[in-house]
Order: C-alpha cells, then structure tokens, then sequence
C-alpha cells in the first residue's frame, strides 16, 4: 500500500472514531497530494518520495505558523498547529540526529571532492536528494558550512 492510500485509509479510520483533530490533518494532507498527483500529469499513481515531499513542506509550514503563534502568545492557535504537525511528522521517515548528519555529509563531501566552501553547491545538491525528508534542508546548509573549510 502506498503513501497515498494509507493516507484514505487513515481518514476512513479517523472518521469511525470520530477523532476530528486527525481527520482535519489527514484531509489536508489528502487535498495537497491530490493537487500535486494532478498538477503533475493527471492519472498517474503519485509516488512516496512525491508524497513524503509534499507532507514534509505542510510540517514545516506547521512548525513556522505554530511558532509565530507562539511568538505572539496565542496559544489557541498554536496547541492545535502542533497537534496536526505531530499527525504529519508520523508519516515521515525517523529523522537524522546531530552525528547520523554529520556522517552523511562527511560522506557526500568526500565522494564530491570538494575542498572549499566555494562547492557547497555542489555538495548541497546531492545532500538534498539523498537526505529528502530524513533533514530539514536549513540544517543540511548549516552542516555543510561548518564542515567545508
């Protein structure tokens, strides 16, 4: 079963025990995967790497409006924003820790040979294909500079 249909299987699930707080994440979650399945090219099955993207960008989107919320203490608002980015985060792959990242990275800088911070891009590019979803891309940048001399 893919992504996707996990996903519908979820919102039937979440309908049966009447959890509103779920079945409001998962259908938002739904909305965003159908518009990039159609956006894409209409009748194809949308892939998990696609889907784990779009699910990725909505949790983070969560996590800056939840801290906004939380900036100006309005924390009717930011209670539920963590509730359904907690929801999100559980369709994710498990993320990297501090030393997990560093090795990835270390890895990638050596198989690039890069020497310099002037092929951080170089060692960006293939850091954000392999590590999609598992890093938020800011913390990728982040290793990657204090890492290159």
């Amino acid at each position: 079963m893919n992504l996707f249909d996990q996903i519908s299987e979820d919102i039937r699930l979440a309908m049966l025990s009447r959890d509103k707080e779920r079945l409001e994440a998962l259908r938002n979650v739904k909305k965003v995967l159908l518009e990039a399945k159609t956006a894409k090219s209409g009748g194809e099955e949308l892939s998990d790497d696609a889907a784990i993207k779009a699910i990725a960008k909505l949790a983070k989107q969560g996590r800056d409006s939840a801290e906004i919320y939380k900036q100006q203490s309005r924390m009717d608002l930011y209670d539920p924003e963590i509730a359904q980015v907690k929801i999100l985060e559980g369709y994710l792959p498990k993320q990297m820790g501090d030393e997990e990242l560093t090795a990835a990275i270390t890895a990638i800088i050596e198989q690039t040979g890069a020497t310099s911070i002037k092929e951080m891009g170089k060692v960006m590019g293939i850091a954000s294909k392999e590590l999609a979803g598992k890093v938020d891309g800011r913390l990728i940048s982040e290793k990657v500079k204090s890492l290159l001399p």
